[in-house]
């Protein structure tokens, strides 16, 4: 019964190579753990929030797909023919039920199912993964209709293959899960490589910690072809000493920070409206506070970040050092690397169709 806490995973930066090792391709989507009994179906998150609400064209599908009694973990994604649409897949966590609905028809979510953590009355957290993975092969087949048995090996250079080859396609990356492992709720046990590489980004704002004396996070930004600074993503993760140090450090760049700031009417929007244009609440960080102070966008960062999407980074970046030999008007979209996309037919028969 829920709630099940996810097995998590370190982070390492290469492809481990070991005995007796499994890997998958790492999914960019919602991780979900299912819990069927009969007609009754739940998804659960890894923050123990219910998802069911919102993805309901799930549900009759894992009916179809997933034995009577069990319980498997895995992944809710959004597939395009571009590659994994994780943008759509946030947009679908809206209050409205009539616009739950809308979005469900419109950009329908697949399953992307990686173990089995129970069937009719066996606990199987404490079996072996592998012969987990056994138990999940005979149970879900793979050619459902947007619900999929996740590809796996024992071979490391197919997984360095799956690493490279379908980062385009919007993958995090590849997982390693020890053969002999049990399911171990809340634990980092397995290991995740994911992709990282560098760039040098304008520092055009901040916001502060919850603590309220330090620095949460550097508001970042590109300039496109056009010379127009695009709010890109944000820095963040800084242990508390430096969060006091960059208060220091940024406190000459707020000085008439309004005046000619690319970003001026975001800032604005925002004084006017109490902060909720745009730094609105998110309803995934519910009561998160997402106002900001606006910076002379003069200072640039190198930061480390794992891939592009939208224009966007996709995940929060870490500030690597500031880079006082480079001019803000230097960092710009053309710096990023850019991957084609994978050709996601062979996973996804949704795709194909």
């Amino acid at each position: 019964m829920p709630p099940v806490r996810p097995m998590l995973a370190k982070a390492v930066h290469e492809v481990p190579r070991a005995d007796n090792l499994l890997y998958e391709p790492k999914w960019d989507g919602f991780r979900c753990i299912v819990f069927r009994d009969g007609e009754d179906v739940e998804l659960g998150s890894r923050n123990d929030r219910p998802l069911t609400r919102y993805f309901p064209e799930l549900v009759d599908l894992l009916k179809e797909a997933l034995p009577p009694r069990c319980v498997v973990d895995g992944e809710i994604v959004i597939v395009t023919e571009n590659g994994l649409d994780f943008e759509s897949l946030q947009l679908r966590l809206h209050p409205a039920a009539s616009r739950v609905r809308k979005l469900a028809a419109e950009t329908p979510a697949s399953f992307v199912v990686f173990d089995l953590l129970a069937l009719g009355d066996e606990d199987l957290m404490g079996e072996p993964f592998a012969q987990r993975r056994r138990r999940l092969e005979s149970v879900v087949g793979g050619e459902l209709a947007r619900v999929h048995l996740t590809p796996m090996t024992s071979d490391p250079a197919v997984a360095e293959d799956w690493f490279n080859r379908f980062e385009g396609a919007g993958f995090d990356g590849v997982m390693a899960k020890p053969a002999e492992q049990p399911y171990e709720q809340d634990r980092r046990v397995m290991w995740k490589v994911k992709h990282e590489r560098t760039a040098d980004c304008v520092v055009a704002g901040f916001r502060w910690h919850k603590d309220g004396e330090g620095v949460g996070s550097l508001l970042l930004g590109l300039f496109d072809e056009h010379g127009t600074l695009h709010h890109v993503g944000v820095a963040s993760s800084f242990a508390a000493a430096r969060r006091r140090e960059l208060v220091t450090e940024l406190e000459p760049l707020r000085e008439n920070a309004t005046e000619d700031h690319p970003w001026r009417e975001w800032a604005v929007a925002q004084a006017e409206a109490g902060g909720r244009l745009p730094g609105a609440q998110s309803r995934w960080s519910a009561g998160k506070d997402l106002t900001w102070e606006p910076l002379r966008p003069e200072l640039v960062a190198e930061v480390r970040y794992e891939h592009v999407q939208s224009g966007r980074f996709r995940h929060g970046t870490r500030l690597v050092r500031f880079r006082p030999d480079r001019t803000p008007e230097s960092c710009t979209y053309g710096q990023l690397e850019e991957i084609a996309p994978a050709e996601l037919a062979s996973l996804f028969t949704e795709v194909a169709r």
